[in-house]
């Protein structure tokens, strides 16, 4: 079992402290770091080179946000989950434009937590229901991929995000799709990664459900009933 590498951004130092207790006691995953701060976070993460950034949004100088962007320009296959207090859409959707893999509310419990970041960790977005319903409609408001005259914005997805779009909409898995196409499986998780933010969706069906809904891929022939 890979070891996932996790770097705990939070400028609450008791906060940070219980959280590296909950997630070091996890056997798949390993905390190797601690910032207190978005410059220090991303100091961090290029030295330290993480597989998982849990980063607090609301911090003073260089807030999660900002961090976040910077950390997805250097290190674009580390994975970057916000972490706050407040629910608010406003900030839920400049996190995923900033390349976050989710938005996780710090009432919730460490089970459900941990269920989130595990999914993150395979392409899945880090959203509850409720976050992934209130995504769905933002997308929906904006066009879902379309331009003001409704046409098609193809440059939302690039050809190979598309092409592996299809491809997981018949019900490939990763693996399936890595071998189809000869690339990697993290290769493929992180083109899916990248499919889900820019679509602003928490899973690979909602993703294959709006892209056939507006015509940026076909609907599949005799696909599988598990995407």
């Amino acid at each position: 079992m890979s070891v996932i590498k996790v770097l705990l951004v939070d400028d609450h130092t008791l906060f940070r402290e219980g959280l590296t207790k909950i997630i070091g006691s996890q056997v798949d995953f390993k905390v190797v770091g601690q910032a207190s701060d978005g410059i220090e976070a991303l100091v961090m993460a290029q030295a330290l080179k993480p597989d998982l950034v849990l980063m607090d949004i609301n911090m003073p100088g260089c807030d999660g946000i900002e961090a976040t962007r910077q950390i997805k320009e250097s290190l674009p296959d580390t994975t970057v989950v916000m972490l706050t207090v407040r629910d608010e859409d406003e900030l839920l959707f400049e996190a995923i434009r900033c390349g976050a893999q989710g938005y996780i509310i710090k009432s919730i419990s460490s089970q459900e937590m941990l269920k989130m970041l595990r999914g993150a960790m395979q392409g899945e977005a880090a959203l509850t229901p409720n976050m992934s319903g209130r995504m769905l409609l933002q997308l929906r408001k904006s066009g879902s991929g379309r331009d003001d005259n409704g046409g098609q914005q193809l440059g939302v997805l690039t050809c190979r995000e598309r092409e592996i779009l299809c491809l997981a909409a018949q019900g490939l898995t990763n693996r399936e799709i890595g071998l189809k196409l000869c690339l990697s499986v993290h290769t493929v998780k992180s083109h899916m990664r990248k499919v889900l933010s820019k679509m602003g969706v928490g899973s690979r069906h909602d993703a294959a459900a709006v892209a056939q809904a507006n015509g940026i891929i076909a609907p599949p022939v005799g696909s599988r009933t598990s995407i």
